[in-house]
């Protein structure tokens, strides 16, 4: 199912594209080509030609995302550099791909591949979007576990620092693709544990022992994809403001029913009816208990999270007593 042994490879060809070839590729950075904006600056649809990646006029040759970093913004910088560093060196097909970039007038840009479905975010919280089936999350789950298995386990085995919904991106076909390579960091070496490195990440996904002392193991990427197969088991987001208090943080309140399969049942997405496996959600449930141990050294590897999960996509059991329950998220 998974192929995470592919090659840490020499930076392939990047094409340097100058300013001028972005702006035409993406009508001149116009409002309706953006696909969506961050910290980071704003990601637009642009077009290149498919043999030779040169811009092309819109609609012709096939579609990329183009990301513009904020001018002013020394970060921007950091995280432009880190992208070009790593992208450039990998090749696998649950990583996005790096076409190019642009250095030019302080304007730091990114060519990538363009992921048609957008991120995992939209699809489990945009309201209006039709419901991810059970099928779907353990597969975007199982090809996210493929490419963080990759990262870890590479020649240089890297940690990536900011596993979220947001940055998981999907092709047509729902494949999923880890994106956003700027907080990416080498993993430790000469027999250390952990790299020493001020907390950066986001809240709600961030390891407890990272945000605690700085320490960064590879095991910290372990704890933000559990809380992410929490968001797919629940429908609910890592963090939330307006839920009930009590409950803005998903796993301080989900965690304690995680361990009691009638518990669990009450937790899983409802958009889901009866369309899910109770087999595959409780041996899901338990994956994310061990995920989110406080210490990293109890966690699972990312290749033994691939092992369950590939496990639990064969599991085809569907509740006994079908309820037809309530298809929008009343968990509480």
């Amino acid at each position: 199912v998974c192929s995470h042994r592919h090659a840490w490879t020499q930076p392939q060809n990047l094409r340097v594209y100058s300013l001028t070839e972005l702006k035409t590729a993406t009508k001149n950075f116009r409002p309706d080509t953006m696909l969506g904006e961050g910290g980071f600056g704003r990601v637009f649809k642009g077009w290149v030609d498919e043999a030779t990646y040169a811009p092309s006029k819109v609609g012709v040759g096939i579609p990329v995302a183009v990301k513009k970093s904020n001018p002013d913004s020394s970060q921007g910088l950091r995280e432009w550099k880190a992208e070009v560093e790593f992208l450039g060196k990998f090749s696998h097909p649950n990583v996005v791909r790096l076409i190019g970039y642009c250095w030019e007038e302080k304007q730091f840009l990114l060519v990538y591949e363009y992921m048609q479905k957008g991120s995992l975010e939209n699809h489990l919280f945009r309201k209006g979007v039709e419901p991810l089936s059970w099928e779907t999350r353990i597969k975007i789950a199982t090809g996210a576990a493929c490419g963080l298995t990759f990262l870890h386990t590479s020649e240089k085995s890297v940690i990536y620092r900011d596993f979220k919904a947001s940055n998981i991106l999907l092709d047509g076909n729902f494949n999923p693709k880890l994106s956003d390579f700027g907080l990416a960091k080498l993993g430790p070496s000469n027999g250390n544990s952990h790299v020493s490195t001020n907390p950066v990440g986001t809240y709600g996904y961030a390891a407890p022992e990272y945000i605690a002392t700085g320490h960064l193991y590879i095991k910290s990427d372990v704890y933000g994809f559990g809380v992410v197969l929490l968001e797919l088991l629940t429908g609910l987001r890592a963090v939330d403001p307006n839920r009930p208090s009590g409950s803005h943080n998903l796993v301080g309140w989900a965690e304690p029913s995680l361990s009691s399969k009638k518990k669990v049942k009450k937790l899983i997405d409802p958009r889901l009816g009866d369309d899910y496996s109770p087999k595959g959600a409780w041996a899901t449930a338990e994956l994310i208990l061990k995920c989110l141990e406080s210490d990293p050294r109890k966690r699972p590897s990312m290749e033994e999270v691939l092992v369950i999960l590939e496990k639990v996509s064969s599991f085809k059991d569907r509740p006994k007593d079908p309820k037809s329950r309530a298809r929008t998220p009343s968990h509480y």
